[in-house]
């Protein structure tokens, strides 16, 4: 089979690989399309321990849709055909393999393979080239959920890629009112805004006279902000933080998704007097499989239109190339 072996920075080795075989309990896919992740990207640019523990040597890949084409005799309720999605947690019976499941190669065992949990069906009404998005989905949607978000309130999303989209869909379908997408790169607000969003340049705008025109207006420890519940963080610029903690009102709280190696200073008596809160978001859990299927199923957002670049799996490095300029792509695909 077709396989692609991340040998470190700036280094892939497109190579024939043996093709796995199923087992009695297992099964076999085939990718269909696989997206590049952001974490990809850093390994790729920058090398190992930079994203996901991806391992010199390995294959990679994670975010995936995938046809089943090898059913062990003892698997129950799948079927040589089905289209699904790979769970990056358990596919390979390992969560520290939940980033380097085999999406950028063409086959890929699951062992022990049950439905809903190893690999989840993908439904009739959701295109391939979509479902590939599932995983980055998740990702967002486990981000707007950990902000706990009720119904009316506002939000704002830095970051306007795959997660930070997914976040702003999150938090809408979640009863937020108003949700706003903040960004240096228009290229990307521009997606984020065919899709509904209102937008921010924060590169070149005042976000604080921005959000507070979008808003409207409510203390916080420094005088008048913007009246905002929610700031995620889908980009992981280490000026965000020290930008929430200026701005934030009284009770808002800050969700951090975006992976930024290192620590980061924290005022802590301001977070104290200003009653703020700041959590942490990482991975994704069933519910939020459950929860991006069914989004995608009812067709109520242009999934696909963020999907800016299709390459064929022997361009992989290319591909990943073209998902490191945020100015000029959003999400990238691979094909098989």
């Amino acid at each position: 089979m077709r396989g692609a072996i991340y040998n470190g920075q700036k280094n892939i080795l497109l190579s024939e690989l043996p093709t796995p075989v199923a087992g009695d309990n297992d099964i076999v896919v085939r990718n269909i399309f696989s997206s590049i992740c952001g974490t990809d990207v850093a390994v790729y640019q920058h090398g190992p321990n930079t994203g996901h523990r991806v391992t010199l040597g390995g294959e990679f890949g994670h975010e995936m849709v995938s046809e089943v084409v090898e059913v062990g005799k003892n698997v129950k309720g799948l079927h040589l055909g089905d289209r699904v999605y790979p769970y990056p947690r358990l596919a390979k019976g390992d969560t520290k393999r939940a980033g380097t499941v085999g999406g950028f190669s063409e086959y890929v065992l699951i062992p022990n393979a049950k439905l809903n949990k190893q690999v989840y069906d993908i439904p009739d009404q959701i295109s391939s080239k979509t479902a590939c998005l599932i995983e980055p989905f998740t990702v967002g949607w486990r981000a707007a959920r950990r902000s706990e978000p009720k119904s009316g309130e506002s939000a704002v999303v830095f970051g306007a890629g795959t997660i930070g989209i997914a976040a702003a869909i999150a938090l809408k379908s979640f009863g937020c009112s108003q949700v706003m997408v903040c960004d240096y790169s228009d290229f990307r607000l521009e997606k984020a805004k065919a899709l509904g969003f209102t937008v921010c340049n924060n590169g070149t705008e005042d976000l604080r006279e921005t959000a507070k025109a979008y808003f409207g207006e409510a203390p916080c420890l420094t005088g008048a902000t913007a009246d905002v519940d929610i700031y995620i963080d889908a980009a992981g610029a280490e000026s965000i933080l020290d930008l929430y903690q200026s701005m934030g009102k009284f009770e808002s709280r800050m969700v951090v998704v975006a992976v930024l190696a290192g620590k980061r200073p924290v005022d802590i008596l301001n977070m104290t007097f200003a009653q703020h809160a700041l959590i942490g978001s990482g991975g994704y859990f069933p519910i939020d499989v459950d929860d991006v299927i069914t989004m995608m199923v009812s067709h109520k957002w242009d999934i696909e239109s963020i999907i800016t670049h299709d390459f064929s799996w022997e361009e992989l490095p290319k591909a990943i190339e073209k998902a490191s300029c945020v100015n000029e792509a959003l999400n990238v695909v691979i094909h098989y």
